[in-house]
Parts: C-alpha cells; sequence; structure tokens
C-alpha cells in the first residue's frame, strides 16, 4: 500500500490576465489610426466620429488624429477630428 498520494493534477492554478481598463487617451490629444482610446465593460463610452467599436467594446482610431469628446442625449461619444 501506498504512503504518500500519488501527484495527481489539482483542479486550482488558472488566472487570466488583467484587462487595463479606462480612457487611454484624452481630449485634444493627438493619436494615430489603430490607437486604443477607451478599454471599457459595455458602452460607457460611445464611438462617434472616425472611431471604431471591438467586440470587447474597446474604441479605437480609424485615422490619424485629434481626440475630441462630446455628450447628448444622455451619451458621452468620442470622435477624432482630423488634421487635414
Amino acid at each position: 500500500m501506498a504512503h504518500k498520494k500519488g501527484g495527481g493534477s489539482t483542479k486550482n492554478g488558472r488566472d487570466s490576465n488583467p484587462q487595463f481598463r479606462g480612457c487611454k487617451a484624452f481630449a485634444g490629444q493627438q493619436v494615430t489610426g489603430g490607437s486604443i482610446l477607451v478599454r471599457q465593460c459595455g458602452n460607457k463610452f460611445w464611438p462617434g466620429a472616425n472611431v471604431g467599436q471591438g467586440r470587447d467594446f474597446t474604441l479605437f482610431a480609424k485615422i490619424p488624429g485629434t481626440v475630441q469628446y462630446a455628450a447628448r442625449n444622455n451619451r458621452r461619444y468620442i470622435s477624432i477630428v482630423s488634421e487635414g
């Protein structure tokens, strides 16, 4: 008979990486195309002009330009104003 337990696998030991949420670019800031503007759970901010939304609600710039925040209809929108 064995006097020690077998070295079986454990059901613990998994942990997901943190998701660093929040605003990454602020009003008046210059960004390049593809830059992440906001990482969020759900729509705290909504995409405006020249801003796309990923399937995890991340907002990103579609073109290079200046970040602009606006509020209308009880929603906060983020837009990119082109430099040209």
